[in-house]
This record gives C-alpha cells, sequence and structure tokens, in this order.
C-alpha cells in the first residue's frame, strides 16, 4: 500500500457542552496539528495518489474555515459537542468533498490538540 499525507497546524477555541469538564467548559483555543493521509494499493498515470497540490488547496480551504473560529458556532457542529473525535471526522467529510480520489482506499484525519492528545477518524473510498 502506498500512502501520502499533508499536515497543517491551526489555532481555533470551542467549550465543551454536555458534561462537567472544568475548564473545558469555557471558550479555550487549542493549536490543532491536521494530518490528512490517504492509503491506496495503485497510483495513476504520474505516479500518484493523488496530487500533494490538491490536497495541499483542499487542506487550505478547510483549515481557513476553522482559523481562529469558535467551532461551537459553526453549523456543521449544531447539536454536536465540538469533541476532538466529531472534528476529526468533519474535517475529514469537507476534505473528501474537495478531492477527487481515483480508485480503491482509505483516508484517514489524525488531528491532535497537543502534543500528547489526538484523535482519528478513517473511512474508506472508491468502494
Amino acid at each position: 500500500m502506498y500512502t501520502v499525507a499533508v499536515t497543517r497546524d491551526f489555532i481555533a477555541r470551542h467549550y465543551l457542552v454536555g458534561g462537567d469538564w472544568g475548564s473545558e467548559n469555557h471558550p479555550h483555543a487549542h493549536h490543532y496539528v491536521l494530518e490528512f493521509s490517504i492509503e491506496a494499493a495503485t497510483l495513476d498515470q504520474h505516479g500518484y495518489l493523488v496530487d500533494i497540490m490538491d490536497i495541499e488547496a483542499a487542506m487550505t480551504q478547510v483549515v481557513d474555515d476553522y482559523r481562529d473560529a469558535l467551532l461551537n458556532d459553526k453549523a456543521e457542529f449544531a447539536g454536536l459537542n465540538p469533541s476532538l473525535e466529531h472534528f476529526s471526522r468533519i474535517i475529514c467529510e469537507q476534505m473528501m468533498g474537495q478531492l477527487q480520489i481515483p480508485g480503491q482506499g482509505t483516508v484517514q484525519v489524525k488531528l491532535w490538540e497537543n502534543a500528547q492528545c489526538w484523535a482519528a477518524w478513517r473511512q474508506a473510498f472508491g468502494k
């Protein structure tokens, strides 16, 4: 299997709802690191899974919408706790909406909220 990945960092704010998480219940910022990866067994005629520039362009568009934003105010988080798990899935779905990936394989978003903690969402494509 081949894998290609792109990372990007950004700062966004959120607060958790529905439980007693102390300071996490109040607006605060995280310096997120986003990793988007694609894994598949076949390459295109140029030897690419996907052109990295296309991944970078999609990532810029997705990340720019969240940079310095309060996640709780975003429509995609309506009715959801803006957890790291939900955020990783939402970003993955948005990235997949931006990219045309031929063949079959798996994509994954791994989203770090600090140097020790991350969550990931993985999904198949082309099946």
